[in-house]
This record gives structure tokens, C-alpha cells and sequence, in this order.
């Protein structure tokens, strides 16, 4: 309990005060001393301090005084008053403003003891139970962030990380990958997460549409400029706007956007006042902007201003393992969407979604599930339920390998058959689970049930609400 908690001790009586501190230094505490409450204050401003213990009554500040003062300082601060055996009211009205508790003069070391011991526990109390409402935040805005396999748990913590800052962040990946989700995520856990986040989609828009959206503009701009109108920009001040598509923007507006990077400065459009925006960037793209940069289409300055923090999404296809926690939320969702009682996915089914390829990545599974909802007429998913173009998939062969051959004795058991072949091409690629099911057109789960002896007919799907996952 005493180890790294700091005491402050304040009594205008030196022997008292000399004497507390030779108590508390032997029981462990790191103890400082002040003579008066201007001074105690100064220490409280100077460095952190756990607990006060001060006389209550001083000249020109007073223990109340003081009490008051360090609360406002460091509302965490524990208080415990020392008080005359005639001045018991004084300290009753020091714990109706915050004092843990007082205890009377003549003092006596036991009780000393005690009372601090509990204050300090109440303390660590306080902080565990602020830490734990912390941990539950932080787990309900990363709710829709689904995800155990190593990569996601890295993003996961990548998010909960830079979200603190102001840092612009430029979060990378294929179409469906779950772009605007992270960007949610990192605009919730920040501090602006009562201000405003503002969306646009900068390839949605036509070029002269999207700077008027962006910056305003002013009445009598252009034709239909009837009245005055604020951008985006403007609308997220103080709070965070999301540009998805962002290599979509055209060249002259990105000048423009880097002048808002840089001061935060930018004027409506057709306007000549200078207006100044306190906002937080984060954009999206599912283009390689290196490659723009390099061809020409996009600002190599600008590219370097928003890539102060990069969050690169991976495509679907290369975490398999994510996909029965998908799977579970996109069931739950859609089965009580449309009231249907859904309880499983057949092994098939689940293997041939584990082995399809996923060009649109996590939308394309979620429509995929919601089409199987949809059509199914039993209280499971059957793989006649998927779509087409996921049951007629399958992954190609990789030509990059070189045809090995295996003997197998004949009368060798299928089972020990399949494991051989596996094990021998896992060491041809190195253990790459992922490349083994592709070469033997499976999938990688197959693999692990093939070598775990794992037969179950219907799959038991992890829990996406638990806390070692989170929703893509």
C-alpha cells in the first residue's frame, strides 16, 4: 500500500510535523512536509501527491482553505484533517467538502495508521473502478471491430493508442475492408468524441461540388448560390472529419486541403474572409497512394501531411481465422432483422466462405450472409444457401511452386493420407498455413481440423461479443 504513495504533511507546529514525517518515511510512504497551506499548495502544483494530512487550524490558510484548493487541483487527492478536541465541527464541514476524515489532537500513532491506510485504499478503489469504466468504453466504441488474429489485435491497439492524439491518420485497404469503422472507433476513444465528426466521400462528389461541400461558400458564389452556406470544414470544428476516397480528390483542391492542414486557415468559396477551424483529419482510401504520388495524381506534400499515422486494413482473404466471428455477428444481426431463428452454419457452408477468395472482403461476406438468412427454410445455414459465385469459387493453384512428389504406401488410410499430404506441403511453404490451403485448394481451417482431428458436422461459432474480439 505504501509503496510510491506520496504524502504531504502540514502543520505549522514543526515537532508535529517533524514527527509525522519519521512515522510515516518508516512505514514506507514518500513523505514531504510544509510549514503552511500556501506552501502545501505549491507542492500539490509541483508534483503529484496522494494524500494530505494538514492541521486545520493555520494562519492566513487554513486546513479547509487548503482542503478546498487541492481539490480543485487534483480532485483524486485523499484529505485527512487533524483538529483540536474542541474544533470537532470545523472538521465535520471538512468532510462535507471532500476530507476523508479528521482525526484529534493528541494524536496517536495506531490511529494515524489506520485512517491513512483506508483513505489510501479508498483511493486505489476509485482509481480501479474509473479504470474499469475506461476498459468498458473503450470495448463499445471497438464493439464493431471484429477480430482475434494477430493483425487485427495490433490494429485494435494500434486505434485505442492514437486516438489521444490530434494526428492526422490515414487509414489504408481495399474496398470493404472496414474503413470508416476504424475511423469511427478512433473519433470515439479521442477526446473530441462529444464534438462533431463530419463525413464526406470525395469520390462521390463532382469536383466543383466537392470544394463548395469542403470549404462553403458565400451567397452569390455561383448561379445557385442564394444564400450563405458552411462547409464541412466549418461543421467539424473542434471535432474530427472523415474524407473517404481521398485519392479520389482532384489536384487543385488538394492545395487547398493542405492550407487547412498546415494553419487551418481556408476561405468559403468566393469569399474573402479568412476563417480558422480547429479540426481533426482522417482519411481513407482503397488506392496505393505511393503509386499516385509517384504517377503524378497526387500531391507528394500532401501525401506526407496526412500520413502522419497509417492504419493499413487487411483484405479478408488473409484472416481466415476472423471469419466464423463474422459470421456469428452477421447471423444474429440478419436472423433478427428478419425474425429467424437461426442457429448454425453448417461445416461445408463455413468452409466454402473460409474458402472463398472475397474480392469485396467483409461487405461482401456480410451480403453474403444476409442473402443465406434470407433463403434458407431451415433454422441453420446450408451451403445451397450461400450465393453462387461463393460456392463456384475455389482458390487457384500457386504455379510459383514447383510440382513435389510424396509416396504413400498402398493401403494407407485416407485420414493418414491427408495428414501426410499436408504436413509435407506445410513444410514445402515454410509452415505458411495460408499458402498450404491454397496450393491444396482447402482451406485453412480444414487444415487445423484435418491435423486436430476436429469432425464436428455443425459448427460451433465463437462468441463475437467476448472479450478477446472485436468486429472488423
Amino acid at each position: 500500500m505504501s509503496e510510491n504513495k506520496r504524502i504531504l504533511v502540514v502543520d505549522d507546529d514543526a515537532p508535529i510535523r517533524n514527527s509525522l514525517e519519521k512515522i510515516l518515511k518508516r512505514d514506507g510512504y514518500n513523505v514531504f512536509t510544509a510549514a503552511g497551506g500556501e506552501s502545501a499548495l505549491k507542492l500539490v502544483r509541483q508534483q503529484p501527491v496522494h494524500l494530505i494530512l494538514t492541521d486545520l487550524k493555520m494562519p492566513r490558510m487554513d486546513g479547509l482553505q487548503l482542503l478546498k484548493a487541492a481539490k480543485i487541483l487534483s480532485p483524486e487527492i485523499e484529505v485527512i484533517v487533524m483538529t483540536a478536541f474542541g474544533d470537532v465541527d470545523s472538521a465535520v464541514k471538512a468532510m462535507r467538502e471532500g476530507a476523508y476524515h479528521f482525526i484529534r489532537k493528541p494524536l496517536k500513532r495506531a490511529e494515524i495508521r489506520l485512517t491513512i491506510t483506508r483513505a489510501l485504499e479508498k483511493q486505489n478503489l476509485a482509481i480501479e473502478v474509473q479504470s474499469f469504466r475506461e476498459r468498458m468504453e473503450s470495448d463499445r466504441h471497438l464493439s464493431n471491430i471484429i477480430g482475434k488474429s494477430p493483425v487485427m489485435r495490433q490494429l485494435i491497439a494500434k486505434v485505442q493508442q492514437v486516438a489521444a492524439s490530434s494526428a492526422s491518420v490515414l487509414i489504408t485497404g481495399e474496398s470493404g475492408t472496414g474503413k470508416e469503422i476504424f475511423a469511427n472507433a478512433i473519433h470515439s476513444l479521442s477526446p473530441r468524441a462529444n464534438q462533431p465528426m463530419i463525413k464526406v466521400n470525395c469520390g462521390a462528389l463532382p469536383d466543383a461540388l466537392l470544394e463548395s461541400e469542403l470549404f462553403g461558400y458565400e451567397k452569390g458564389a455561383f448561379t445557385d448560390a442564394k444564400s450563405t452556406k458552411a462547409g464541412r470544414f466549418e461543421l467539424a470544428d473542434t471535432g474530427t472529419l472523415f474524407l473517404d476516397e481521398i485519392g479520389e480528390m482532384p489536384k487543385p483542391l488538394q492545395v487547398k486541403l493542405l492550407r487547412v492542414l498546415q494553419d487551418g486557415k481556408f476561405e468559403r468559396l468566393g469569399g474573402t474572409k479568412t476563417l480558422s477551424v480547429d479540426v481533426r483529419l482522417i482519411a481513407a482510401t482503397n488506392k496505393n497512394l505511393i503509386a499516385e504520388v509517384e504517377s503524378g495524381n497526387f500531391r507528394d506534400d500532401l501525401f506526407y501531411r496526412l500520413n502522419v499515422i497509417t492504419l493499413e486494413l487487411p483484405p479478408l482473404r488473409s484472416r481466415i481465422d476472423d471469419i466464423p466471428l463474422l459470421v456469428n455477428r452477421f447471423l444474429k444481426k440478419y436472423s433478427e432483422k428478419d425474425k429467424k431463428p437461426i442457429q448454425n452454419i453448417s461445416r461445408q457452408a463455413l468452409e466454402t466462405l473460409e474458402g472463398y477468395h472475397w474480392p469485396g472482403n467483409v461487405r461482401e461476406l456480410e451480403n453474403a450472409i444476409e442473402q443465406a438468412v434470407v433463403l434458407t427454410q431451415s433454422d441453420g445455414i446450408e451451403n445451397s444457401d450461400l450465393p453462387m459465385s461463393v460456392r463456384g469459387s475455389g482458390k487457384d493453384s500457386d504455379s510459383t511452386f514447383a510440382k513435389k512428389s510424396i509416396v504413400i504406401p498402398l493401403g494407407t488410410t485416407m485420414e493418414v493420407a491427408e495428414k501426410r499430404l499436408i504436413s509435407e506441403t506445410l513444410k514445402m511453404t515454410g509452415g505458411d498455413k495460408e499458402l498450404t490451403a491454397k496450393l491444396l485448394d482447402i482451406s485453412s481451417r480444414t487444415i487445423y481440423r484435418k491435423l486436430g482431428n476436429d469432425s464436428d458436422d455443425q459448427c460451433e461459432l465463437p462468441d463475437s461479443t467476448s472479450e478477446t474480439s472485436h468486429d472488423y
